[in-house]
């Protein structure tokens, strides 16, 4: 255990590391079903991606900072990035052997054999050369100078062969092109035995037809990572929008930030690879054979094994809102809430249907984080829209990697006569918010939809979310007055109820822990439980710890990164935390104060990180309905009682997974929340 003289405060990028390990155990888990596994090593082969692409790109960036700014602001960029190359060396060589010695092994045992180009049978031999030549368009080769390096580009995260020569000054860059051709290849099965190639290998055994004159070397695989920021100029406000539309480019063309290629490739190679390309050593990642596993998200199952995946689980029946005619009517008499991807995200669309048609509705508002493509919640906009109702639609242009998606579905919604609001220069909307405006007997009615999750149906199949539909008058109100903010009207809205960042939230929560804190001195019932996607405010940290020291109870359930540390002597004895990676994607956030008694339970879209308190419009929302506060209590319970998949967050990172006690019940919290559902929802 660290000592409490020592660092109390962890690096987010390093703990961030900590947590896509925890990724890398589902892969190895054997108890996971074998395709399910090789999606975990997807994941975690897009989360390194990513994490280079934004997190050690912006610690590449503070290292152009002023060495005398960079030491007073105790910023260590260079120490930092080694420990991440480091740890990230590791985490490969231990992703390599997973696929390697365990996965590979295993597929074989269901029949499904990788076949690789120095393994070719003459007939796969023959099935190459004739699908090379189909897609002999697609391939695009670049001879290099070694010298003048000429105007090699190598886009983001494309795989690319390095094609050495004998006796020339040059070498060549052959693009992999899985856009247009897909990774995997599927071989006619033989004796049962069911085949599969990488486009890759297909390429090295032809590579030879694109330089008939030359006499090939070697053959290298690389994927060159770039810097996924946009750099725009935040002070000069407008047309935002349009900015972040015509600067996509920079995202393709941005600063490399790492190279990975084959270790087997010759020092005097990379050597010569890095001069062309302008990189550092500490730009160069050795890596295996292969890249982007993020492929096997869609490799293909020739057996159409169920053992191999996931039994698929049927959504729970909602109680009420399954059978319901009106909406309206059941939201108007009591609170609804529902819980996905255990219930279907289809209530949510439906709601938005009627109130597209429903007569009596003359307003909808929703702010919109990640839009889906074409999906029933975009059509019932249009729809409203072509029925008459004023629609107004938020949508945060910065929603990083789906800038694109959000400004085009923007710009439709705008055609058809939506009022469009895009997001500000210097903060973002990450809010999950709906509300519909209706007349009833000559009375204006607001009916809402608070959730922490994107209104999206795809994701909802995959994030462990939770919503709210209220009708609360008070509720209601204040979230009219957020919509307000958003379209300009107000600057600071008056709410008593809602958390509201970046006006309430960080002092609610301040005055909260504040309060426990007083609780505990005073001998009173003081704890605090609290579920969210990562925690890193060192405000909200340092009262954690303060809490912790005057004896409040505290029970964090963190699924990502956190730079809090439990379990330090008179620290954060007091703070006990897990984290779950399962099947789902855990997303949501819940807050319990124990309030000596007074329990009060608030849920939404923001984590203790200073950009959701400071940085970003988010809401958090009060339960005050005794039976869907119990509901979500009852939820957030199984989860802190998971003994299957969750890992128990201590001093030294170990990630290890908590364990029942001997006759102790094995608590798979997915599973069990979608049981308790479907018993309370169903019976």
């Amino acid at each position: 255990m660290l000592k409490p003289e020592e660092k109390i405060i962890r690096h987010r990028d390093l703990n961030w590391l900590s947590f896509n390990e925890r990724v890398l155990q589902e892969a190895q888990d054997k108890s996971t079903p074998l395709y399910e596994r090789l999606k975990f090593l997807a994941i975690f082969s897009t989360n390194l991606d990513e994490y280079f692409r934004v997190r050690v790109s912006q610690l590449r960036q503070m290292k152009r900072v002023e060495k005398s700014l960079r030491k007073k602001l105790a910023l260590k960029p260079n120490k930092t990035v080694k420990e991440i190359l480091q740890e990230v060396k590791n985490q490969q060589e231990r992703f390599g052997k997973i696929y390697r010695e365990e996965i590979i092994p295993e597929l074989e045992t269901a029949g499904i054999f990788l076949v690789h180009r120095e393994d070719y049978s003459d007939r796969q031999e023959e099935f190459s050369r004739k699908y090379f030549n189909k897609i002999s368009e697609c391939i695009k080769p670049v001879v290099v100078d070694y010298e003048e390096g000429g105007d090699l580009f190598l886009e983001n995260n494309q795989l690319y062969f390095v094609v050495t020569f004998a006796y020339e000054d040059n070498f060549a860059v052959v693009n992999i092109p899985t856009d247009e051709c897909g990774r995997f290849i599927t071989f006619t099965s033989e004796e049962g035995r069911h085949q599969i190639t990488f486009l890759d290998d297909i390429l090295k055994v032809n590579i030879p037809q694109l330089f008939p004159d030359k006499e090939i070397d070697g053959i290298f695989e690389i994927k060159l990572s770039r810097d996924a920021e946009l750099y725009i100029d935040d002070e000069i406000d407008g047309l935002l929008a349009e900015k972040i539309y015509d600067s996509l480019k920079q995202r393709t063309e941005g600063q490399p930030t790492r190279l990975l290629y084959d270790a087997k490739m010759p020092v005097e190679d990379q050597r010569i690879l890095r001069k062309v390309l302008k990189l550092g050593k500490i730009d160069m990642m050795p890596g295996g054979r292969y890249h982007n596993f993020g492929d096997f998200f869609s490799f293909p199952d020739p057996t159409n094994n169920p053992a191999l995946h996931y039994e698929e689980l049927i959504p729970v029946k909602h109680k009420i809102l399954e059978t319901a005619d009106d909406y309206f009517k059941v939201i108007s008499e009591k609170d609804q809430s529902v819980h996905f991807p255990y219930m279907s995200f289809n209530y949510v669309e439906r709601f938005l249907q009627q109130a597209a048609n429903d007569k009596g509705v003359r307003e909808i508002k929703i702010s919109i984080y990640r839009i889906a493509d074409e999906s029933v919640l975009t059509s019932a906009l249009l729809t409203a829209l072509k029925n008459g109702k004023n629609v107004t639609v938020f949508i945060e242009a910065k929603a990083r990697f789906d800038e694109k998606n959000n400004i085009d579905w923007g710009r439709k919604f705008e055609d058809e006569g939506a009022i469009v609001i895009y997001s500000y220069p210097k903060i973002k909307v990450h809010s999950k918010i709906l509300l519909v405006t209706r007349e009833e007997n000559n009375e204006i009615k607001n009916y809402a939809y608070i959730g922490t999750g994107n209104f999206n149906s795809k994701t909802s199949k995959i994030y462990c979310d939770h919503a709210l539909f209220t009708a609360h008058e008070k509720i209601t109100a204040e979230l009219s007055r957020v919509f307000n903010v958003l379209e300009g009207e107000l600057i600071i809205p008056r709410a008593k109820r809602l958390l509201i960042s970046p006006f309430s939230t960080r002092k609610a929560f301040t005055d909260m822990i504040n309060r426990e804190i007083q609780n505990a001195q005073l001998g009173k019932k003081a704890a605090i439980t609290a579920k969210m996607n990562s925690l890193e405010d060192q405000e909200i940290i340092d009262l954690l710890y303060e809490a912790s020291e005057a004896g409040v109870k505290i029970r964090l359930l963190v699924r990502g990164f956190t730079c809090l540390v439990p379990g330090l002597e008179k620290i954060s004895e007091n703070i006990f935390m897990t984290s779950i990676v399962d099947r789902f994607l855990e997303h949501g956030r819940i807050y319990i104060f124990e309030n000596d008694g007074n329990e009060e339970i608030f849920f939404g879209s923001a984590d203790w990180m200073t950009r959701n308190l400071d940085r970003r419009i988010e809401v958090i929302a009060p339960i005050y309905d005794e039976e869907i506060a119990q509901e979500f209590k009852d939820i957030l319970n199984i989860q802190l009682n998971d003994n299957v998949k969750a890992r128990i967050q201590d001093p030294l990172e170990k990630n290890e997974f908590v364990t029942p006690k001997p006759g102790d019940k094995r608590i798979r919290s997915q599973y069990e929340i979608y049981n308790y559902l479907k018993e309370k929802h169903e019976a």
